[in-house]
């Protein structure tokens, strides 16, 4: 599924390092000084599901494939980007491409490396959401209005325009707008407008504050409220980390990142904060099949039904789905598998319209 993270802010405020912790290996180059990325680097990183290495060994297989969020590196973004400033225009089109944007705000004091524009975690935000404002302002003001006997929906898609433009001369993201819908108009078409004219400020946020050491200890959570409250979002929204430690324990193995973290007081890196974070902020959850072959979690968005969640597995399933066999992961894992659930008659058998729930053991019966 296409469905992706743009890694956003000023240059040199770690987005390079956290990409490259990500992908557990330097993929990206992350050098001192501006535009260090030119073409955007792609990752796609697992998101952490201890439930595969549960359901492994009733199934006798070895093979665990986790669902994943794609990540994309994009090249820091400077004041007057949506004037083509800094390559701002071609980094702009590759922010459009992505589901969600995952801003990387620096909190932290080095002065081994260049700020370039950057200030303090407020202002620097104001600059990167300022330049997609702009950015979807100008994309705005290029819709022609409907003229004469324009058909209904031609004339509510205007008045979405007109919506979203105010929105934006207000200084204000379009997705507020479209999460508060004031229009009368079904929020799905707002979306759709939205989505139709990719427009910058309508995709979800996510806000990765960039600390040192020293402030990390702390405490993740306290710091967290702090810049939740600071930046006005959600706290659920934000992730706070260091990322020059978050590099160091890419590079340990399992045991040893475990102790490192433990020495840090922390029960959890931020990489996999983050990643569990983007999986919820995309609306996404995952269903589970379990073979010999292999245990995966198979993603798909919140609310899609047994015949679509088919289709992600092989596109002629949607077409021959006859009905899905579903059993809790809790069932499955208390009667010991398939065996064990028939038994115990904890099997459901679902048909085409019904909506897959997160955690879901499944397998599709589909016809020739």
């Amino acid at each position: 599924m296409p469905l992706s993270i743009a890694i956003v802010g000023l240059p040199n405020v770690g987005k390079s390092t956290l990409f490259n912790a990500l992908l557990k290996e330097q993929q990206a180059l992350a050098a001192n000084y501006p535009f260090a990325t030119i073409e955007p680097n792609v990752g796609v990183v697992p998101v952490p599901d201890s439930r595969l290495e549960k359901l492994a060994p009733i199934v006798h297989t070895s093979t665990l494939k986790p669902a994943t969020v794609e990540f994309v590196d994009i090249a820091g973004l400077v004041a007057g980007a949506s004037k083509g400033e800094g390559l701002g225009n071609q980094f702009l089109s590759y922010i459009r491409e992505t589901s969600a944007i995952c801003h990387v705000i620096r909190a932290f004091e080095d002065s081994d490396i260049i700020r370039e524009g950057s200030t303090d975690p407020i202002n620097d935000l104001r600059v990167i959401r300022l330049e997609l404002q702009l950015a979807d302002l100008a994309t705005l003001q290029k819709q022609a209005q409907p003229k004469g006997a324009a058909d209904r929906e031609f004339k509510e898609r205007w008045q979405v325009i007109q919506a979203f433009t105010q929105t934006i001369e207000q200084e204000q993201p379009i997705f507020r707008t479209i999460k508060e819908n004031s229009t009368g108009l079904p929020t799905e078409f707002l979306e759709k407008v939205a989505k139709d004219l990719n427009l910058l400020t309508a995709k979800d946020e996510l806000f990765v504050v960039n600390v040192s050491e020293g402030q990390l200890q702390k405490g993740a959570a306290q710091l967290t409220q702090d810049y939740a409250k600071e930046l006005s979002v959600m706290p659920d929204q934000i992730i706070v980390m260091c990322n020059k430690i978050e590099s160091e324990l890419a590079s340990l193995s399992d045991e040893d990142r475990q102790l490192y973290l433990h020495e840090l007081g922390l029960e959890q890196s931020g990489l996999d904060r983050l990643i569990t974070a983007a999986y919820k902020t995309l609306k996404l959850q995952s269903f589970l099949t379990a073979g010999e072959l292999e245990v995966r979690a198979w993603t798909i968005r919140q609310g899609t039904t047994a015949q679509k969640a088919a289709g992600v597995i092989h596109t002629d399933f949607e077409k021959r789905f006859i009905s899905a066999k579903i059993v809790s992961f809790d069932d499955f894992l208390h009667y010991q598998g398939w065996k064990g659930v028939k038994e115990s008659g904890k099997i459901r058998a679902e048909g085409r319209d019904y909506i897959m729930q997160e955690g879901d053991v499944v397998e599709f019966m589909i016809g020739k």
